[in-house]
Order: C-alpha cells, then sequence, then structure tokens
C-alpha cells in the first residue's frame, strides 16, 4: 500500500494513495497521523491495507490525489539517521582531497544523526541564506522502521522495515569542512530534508524490493536537464538490514525512525568515476560527486552548487515507466 500526509497541523493527516497515485481515501478513522499509524502497527497495518484495497476496487468514497498537498509522510519524526551506502561516493569524497579510504569503512557503515524536527514537503521551496554556503541535493533511499530492539541482527532488522521512501537530503557544502573540523560532526551544515509524496510498504514494490536493496534507478533532473539515473541496489556496500542494525547495535530504536541510504552512487562499468549523463553515463545524485570527479581530472571543480532559481527533481520510476513514490520537486528560494 501507499500511504500520505496531506498538510494539516504539524504532523499532517493521514491517507492511503491508489497504486498509481491518482486518488486518495481518508483513513483518519484508522489512525490520524502515520505516526500512530507507526506507533501500533501490527494492529493497524490491516486495516490500512485493507482501505487499500478498497481504493483499488472503487469501493470507498476518494478524492483527487495532488502530491503539492503533500507534506513529507512524516512530516517530524523521533530519529532520522542518514547512513553512507555507497562506498563510491566515500572515495571520491577521500580522493578528491588526497586521503585514502580507512579499511574500516568497507565492513562498519558511516552514520550521523539527522535533524527530525522540521522535514520540508516534497514540494516546499528550500530556503537558501547565502550562496556561499554552497546548497546542495542528495538523492536517497529511506526506510522507516517500527520499534526495532537493540542489538538487533541485519536479517532481523529488515523484518522492521514498515515503510520505504526517498529522500532529498539537503546539504550545505561550504559550512561542512569548519563544522567537521571542531570534531563534533554535522548540524548547521545540515538543514531541513525533504521526503517522497508518499511512502509505500515493501509488499507494494515486488520484486523492485530484494535483499535490503531498491532494485530501480534513481532519477535526478537538475533545471529541466537529466543530471542522474545509477541504480539504486549497485554498488551499495551495505543493504539496509545492515544499516537498521547499525543503528540499533547500543540504542533500541522506537517506532518511525528514518534510516537512509545516503547518496546514491555507480561506478562507471570500466570501474572508474562515472560519466555525465549528457557523456552517456548514470550520472551523479548530488553536485558534489561532479565537482570531486572535476576536481580529480582538473584539479579544481568547474560546476556551481544551487543558487537562487535553481530546481531539483528527484523521482524513482518502476520498470513500466510509472512513478512510484511520486517525485520531490524543489526550487531554491531567498531565505
Amino acid at each position: 500500500m501507499k500511504l500520505a500526509s496531506l498538510k494539516q497541523g504539524r504532523d499532517g493527516q493521514l491517507v492511503v494513495v491508489s497504486k498509481d497515485l491518482t486518488r486518495y481515501a481518508e483513513a483518519t478513522h484508522i489512525a490520524p497521523t502515520l505516526q500512530a499509524a507507526l506507533d501500533d502497527w501490527d494492529l493497524v497495518a490491516p486495516k490500512l491495507a485493507a482501505l487499500a484495497n478498497d481504493v483499488e476496487i472503487g469501493s470507498v468514497p476518494t478524492k483527487r490525489f495532488h502530491e503539492h498537498d503533500c507534506e513529507s509522510p512524516l512530516p517530524r519524526a523521533y530519529q532520522w539517521a542518514d547512513g553512507s551506502a555507497y562506498i563510491n561516493h566515500v572515495e571520491l569524497v577521500r580522493k578528491a582531497r588526497g586521503a585514502e579510504v580507512p579499511e574500516s569503512f568497507y565492513s562498519d557503515p558511516l552514520m550521523y544523526q539527522g535533524g527530525s524536527d522540521s522535514f520540508l514537503g516534497p514540494r516546499d521551496n528550500i530556503p537558501l541564506g547565502d550562496k556561499a554556503w554552497g546548497l546542495d541535493f542528495e538523492a536517497e533511499v529511506c526506510v522507516v522502521t517500527g520499534d526495532v530492539p537493540m542489538g538487533i541482527d541485519a536479517k532481523s532488522a529488515l523484518d522492521q522495515v514498515k515503510l520505504i521512501m526517498i529522500c532529498n537530503d539537503v546539504s550545505l557544502r561550504g559550512l561542512i569542512p569548519n563544522e567537521l573540523a571542531k570534531g563534533f560532526g554535522f548540524f548547521q551544515s545540515k538543514p531541513s530534508s525533504a521526503f517522497s509524496p508518499v511512502a509505500v510498504t515493501p509488499d507494494e514494490l515486488g520484486d523492485a524490493w530484494k535483499d535490503g536493496k531498491l532494485h530501480l534507478p534513481m532519477l535526478s533532473t537538475y533545471n529541466g536537464k537529466p543530471f542522474g539515473k545509477p541504480e539504486c541496489d549497485v554498488d551499495m556496500t551495505f543493504d539496509f538490514g545492515t544499516l537498521v542494525a547499525h543503528a540499533a547495535k547500543t540504542r533500541p530504536l522506537c517506532a518511525g525512525t528514518i534510516i537512509g541510504s545516503g547518496t546514491i552512487s555507480n561506478r562507471d562499468p570500466d570501474g572508474g568515476a562515472g560519466k555525465p549523463v549528457a557523456d552517456g553515463g548514470l550520472g551523479y545524485s548530488c553536485i558534489a560527486e561532479i565537482r570531486m570527479i572535476e576536481t580529480i581530472r582538473d584539479g579544481k571543480p568547474a560546476t556551481s552548487f544551487m543558487d537562487i532559481g535553481d530546481n531539483i527533481r528527484i523521482e524513482v520510476k518502476d520498470k513500466a515507466g510509472h512513478t512510484v513514490f511520486g517525485a520531490i520537486e524543489q526550487d531554491v528560494v531567498k531565505a
């Protein structure tokens, strides 16, 4: 089934959306918000699934679904932890500044705890205070968990993946170096992220969800031009079971925890850095990656970060070309 949160109050109004994202039925008689549904998932999910079936067969009243009316599925969450599952991205970051990748990075996932108190809606503008901050988008896959016990193993952790979304993990690259140099991690350099209009249950994805990975391409369109189309399952060093288990190593995770994959990044078929879409490659899921490749190749980056008036669209389509989660599409505006 596919679930969304319409703009209403702080936590949105829960609705069940048709498979083709054209219609919805209100679900507040089952659970007022998505977080409320996740808090009692075993009881609530079958009722939502039954409503989803009724929506498909037309046996309940529905309204026209508009992605612009949506908050992120969880407008705010108890926890948002973002990993870096694509080692190709990490390797490029390190190589661009002349550093080696520690061996542990290939067996122990990177992860940071992001701000989760104020997510942007999938069609909300991205406010930018200063171009020097280096605004960038990051196209990612995310999962939403149920209650995860501390010390869970990776295989069992996959059973706690209740929903799947995509994300624009907004980053301010110009603020990151000085912030990390303090030794305390990201804060100002990671403003509010945005998530897809709908969250999807694993069973809804069929063969596209397998082994804890999404087996579809991540499509990024920047200012109307194709920017990236890497495959989400390819070059993913750590599957979502591993990422969830990593997050739960020393603490339980409460229902509604969001775990991100990090920037989707594929190597070129020859094993080298990926090529731009315009050059026949799979492109990139963030501006920083092409800047790193330019730095490695030419000694300095040529591609600018985002500015006022720029537009980013992030979407996943199935093999038939139909949108799966709806689209994140955002304009950059002056804060």
